[in-house]
This record gives C-alpha cells, sequence and structure tokens, in this order.
C-alpha cells in the first residue's frame, strides 16, 4: 500500500478533499515530495514555522535535549532547565505584569487554561468574546469562537459566553461585573487578518480597568514576531492581564503557553490544588526549541524587516482580480471577489510549487503568512507564481 493510500484508510479525516500533498522533508521556506518537487511554504504550516522548516538551531537544540532526557513528571513538580530557561526568556520579551508562564502543548489547551484562570481569579460566570474570532477547537476554546457554521452541532457548549462585534466601541459597555473576561485576537485571523483600532484597543483596556474584567489577548497566530512586533499588542500600547500563546512559539515543534502576573496566576494553587494539569506541557524538548526560537528572532533581528517585507508582498501583488490587501505585517489576506475565483487560483498555485489556502471564515480571500527568514528573492519568485496562477484561472 501507498503512504496515500495509508492515509486515507487509516488517518482520521476532518474533510472530503484533502490537499494530499505528500512531503519527504522541509527545510526553510521550502517542502519536497518524494520525487524532489519544492513547494513554497506561504503559510508556515499555518503560522507555526515563523523561522523556517528545521532552523539549523532549533534542530540542535531537540538534539541536544534528546541527549540529556524527555518526559520526567507532569507538568510544575520538577525543576526542568530547559522550562526555566523558556519562562525567563519570555518574560524578558513581556512586560512586568506578565512573568508569570504556564507551559501547555497546543493554542488551544493555552486558551482552556485562560479561561480557567479567569474564571478561578475572578469569581465570575462570564466569557465574552467576539463575533468571527478562532481560539480553537476544543469545547471552552469554541465556545468562545464567534462563528456559529463551526459551532451549532457540537452543542451545548460551556453556558455564560457571550459574543461582541470586533472593534466596535460601543459593544464595550457588554462588559460588567459579571464578566470574568474577555478574549479577543489582537489580530483576527481566520476571520481574514481583521485589525481593531489604536482606539478600539485602548478603551477595550480601560473598560477592563472599570470593571475588573481581566482582557485575555489570543496571539497564538499575532506572536513571536509575525506582525512585526514580538507580540502585537506592542502596537497598541496597551498590556493584557493573559496572554496566550503557540504555533509560532516552537519553531516546529508543538507547545503553547498562557502567561499572567504571579498574583493571578497563583490563583490555581489552591480551591484545589493543581487548578491546572498537563501531563505533556512544557515538554522538554519543545521547551529547547523554543528557546532556540526566541534567540533566532532575536539573534536574527527577524522582527525589524517583517514591515519591509510585508510591503515588497503587497507590491509584487498587484493584479486588477485582487480587491484587496489586508495585514499587519507578514500576516496577510489578498482579498478575491469569491470563493469561485480563488479556490481554483490556490490549486494552481499549489500545483506551481507554492502552499497557500483560504481563512475559516472568510472564504474570499489567500492567507499569506510566509516563514520570516524568507528573503526579497524568495518573495518575488512566490508573488510570481501566484500571478501566474491567477492569469491561467483567470483566462480559462
Amino acid at each position: 500500500m501507498t503512504n496515500r493510500q495509508v492515509f486515507l484508510d487509516h488517518l482520521a479525516q476532518t474533510t472530503d478533499f484533502p490537499l494530499m500533498i505528500e512531503i519527504e522533508r522541509a527545510e526553510g521556506i521550502y517542502m519536497y515530495d518524494p520525487k524532489g518537487k519544492a513547494y513554497i511554504d506561504l503559510i508556515s504550516g499555518i503560522g507555526v514555522s515563523n523561522v523556517g522548516h528545521r532552523h539549523p538551531k532549533v534542530v540542535a537544540a531537540c538534539k541536544e535535549q534528546l541527549d540529556q532526557y524527555m518526559h520526567l513528571m507532569v507538568y510544575g513538580e520538577y525543576v526542568q532547565s530547559p522550562q526555566t530557561k523558556l519562562a525567563s526568556a519570555l518574560a524578558q520579551t513581556l512586560p512586568k505584569e506578565l512573568q508569570s508562564v504556564y507551559l501547555v502543548n497546543s493554542g488551544s489547551e493555552a486558551v482552556e487554561g485562560a479561561l480557567k484562570l479567569a474564571k478561578r481569579f475572578t469569581g465570575r460566570p462570564h466569557i465574552l468574546s467576539c463575533k468571527d474570532a478562532y481560539h480553537g477547537s476544543s469545547h471552552g476554546a469554541l465556545s468562545s469562537g464567534g462563528n456559529e457554521i463551526f459551532k451549532q452541532n457540537y452543542r451545548p457548549l460551556l453556558p455564560g459566553h457571550f459574543h461582541i462585534p470586533f472593534d466596535d466601541l460601543s459593544a464595550l459597555d457588554q462588559i460588567n461585573d459579571q464578566t470574568a473576561a474577555i478574549i479577543v485576537e489582537t489580530v483576527q485571523g481566520e476571520a481574514g487578518v481583521r485589525l481593531g483600532s489604536s482606539d478600539y484597543f485602548q478603551q477595550l483596556r480601560k473598560r477592563c480597568d472599570e470593571t475588573g474584567t481581566l482582557l485575555i489577548l489570543d496571539e497564538i497566530q499575532a506572536g513571536f514576531g509575525r506582525t512585526g512586533k514580538f507580540w502585537a499588542f506592542e502596537h497598541y500600547g496597551i498590556t493584557p492581564d493573559i496572554l496566550v500563546t503557540a504555533k509560532g512559539m516552537g519553531g516546529g515543534m508543538p507547545i503553547g503557553a498562557f502567561i499572567s502576573s504571579k498574583a493571578i496566576m497563583d490563583s490555581l494553587k489552591e480551591n484545589p490544588i493543581l487548578g491546572h494539569i498537563t501531563t505533556f506541557g512544557g515538554h522538554p524538548v519543545s521547551a529547547a526549541a523554543s528557546l532556540a526560537t526566541i534567540n533566532i528572532i532575536q539573534e536574527e533581528n527577524l522582527v525589524a524587516e517583517v514591515e519591509r517585507k510585508a510591503n515588497l508582498f503587497k507590491s509584487e501583488l498587484n493584479h486588477p482580480a485582487i480587491i484587496e490587501i489586508r495585514n499587519k505585517g507578514l500576516m496577510m489576506a489578498v482579498a478575491f471577489e469569491s470563493f469561485d475565483i480563488l479556490k481554483p487560483i490556490i490549486d494552481r498555485a499549489i500545483e506551481l510549487g507554492v502552499v497557500t489556502d483560504w481563512f475559516l471564515f472568510c472564504d474570499n480571500a489567500m492567507r499569506v503568512a510566509p516563514p520570516l527568514i524568507i528573503t526579497d528573492e524568495e518573495i518575488k519568485k512566490a508573488c510570481k507564481i501566484i500571478l501566474q496562477a491567477i492569469n491561467e484561472v483567470l483566462t480559462n
């Protein structure tokens, strides 16, 4: 049996039309199939490979840790150097209010932990989030998600979750003394890269302070340099009470975190003790990879180049069929009139060697979120292929 047949027979499927690209190896911005065909990964494995595939320093960090130890004990019991070094490095990228790091396995788990923490600390029952938000697929994260199509067949979900429009000042009045937290994507990702105004985020922070509500910012996609700052909230001059991150955090290894002040995080210690538990969270190999990722971003000064590279994409992707390009740094949405136009363009681009896709809640926009290490020449090459795909589709 071929790998493709085993894939179809024995791996659980989530659509009837998987991409079915078989990848044998990957390096930098490229993925290679068994015949050696190269694909430019223009979506970074959905926001994961910020420093590229198999960055040598990430690989070296993983190998070094493998020679020391792997899993030892559930999170938070043993003092493990990979975890403590990572937590310290994360704290150094953050304001003094955010110094307590809880390491988990994924973005969804980070959201689950953040929601539990907010309810435990405040003692309040309600969670607010935004329409067309995406926070993950587990029950709590899905309850906070803002698109009913993805939720309707899994109800009943968690009670006490309410949704307001994103970037709508008038809706902030719905934050009140029963609201434990409002969770907001600093940049809405699956809605198609939707941005809030600086005034919105300032007023959001103010309203949370007035009502004693915790502000959770979801930077699962937007963190780790993606937007042109290490953390996207730096663009807006605010600090969340709880920050959640994952995806680009691990350099390709599975890891996530929710981060808060020690005063807030300590509420997980009692009534009950062990208020949040994870067996594999902060896995030593993943933690070593994440520390290496932070060092790479800083040492190679990747964040400083993000905005310039984003502008190069925008200048190169010049075509009458493109109706709009929305972005915050290298988190980009290239919009077309409809999904019927976009889908064959994506399919043809993949055939030509550039992998993109669309957004869960915005199917007329092409996702562009390349590894931050992408060069100017690679940007031009990728854009040339996309333009070729557009022209071929629209002239057939």
